[in-house]
């Protein structure tokens, strides 16, 4: 069965990132009415930063050859690191569950805003591999930044998407203008 996870990021309440999200989002619940559907609003409700904890997880994923998601918990050792493991599980178990993952974004200074960031940063562990999973970004910025505009070499919005999602989830990534 079809799930989708739905993560918005823009600051404002109305915004045209918001808006496009949901328009995906509701084509794509109409077209998969059996489907699971997450809906996470990381600007409202703001992932932390990691810590210390959570790279002394990493470290330990990494230095133990895990690459299994569902093996993640065993880094787990300290009471500190249980409490960044209370955070990123819940988060861990949406992504993983979702075969599609919605994001809606604006552009922030260039990049994306730093709540995406964050919740990135809380779900990606080394060697990981969300491969089979669709990837779509509604994203808005204010401006032209497409190919062959003065201010394309500016877009780190996109490009740090595409080689986020291929480079640590092993996703690859294509424009699409169609939900599905």
């Amino acid at each position: 069965m079809s799930h989708l996870l739905h993560l918005d990021a823009s600051a404002r309440n109305t915004s045209v990132s918001r808006d496009l999200s949901q328009a995906f989002a509701e084509v794509w619940r109409a077209a998969h009415p059996e489907g699971h559907y997450t809906y996470r609003d990381l600007a409202a409700d703001p992932v932390p930063h990691i810590g210390q904890p959570w790279t002394e997880l990493c470290d330990y994923v990494l230095a133990h050859g895990i690459t299994d998601i569902a093996r993640y918990r065993e880094a787990v050792r300290t009471p500190a690191q249980q409490e960044a493991w209370a955070t990123l599980a819940p988060l861990l178990g949406e992504l993983t569950a979702a075969d599609v993952v919605l994001i809606g974004t604006p552009m922030y200074n260039f990049s994306i805003p730093s709540a995406l960031k964050a919740w990135l940063d809380q779900v990606t562990f080394p060697k990981m591999s969300l491969a089979g999973r669709r990837f779509v970004v509604t994203g808005a910025r204010g401006g032209a930044y497409g190919p062959g505009t003065p201010r394309e070499p500016f877009d780190h919005q996109e490009r740090y998407l595409r080689d986020f999602f291929k480079g640590h989830f092993g996703v690859e990534t294509s424009p699409s203008s169609t939900p599905s």
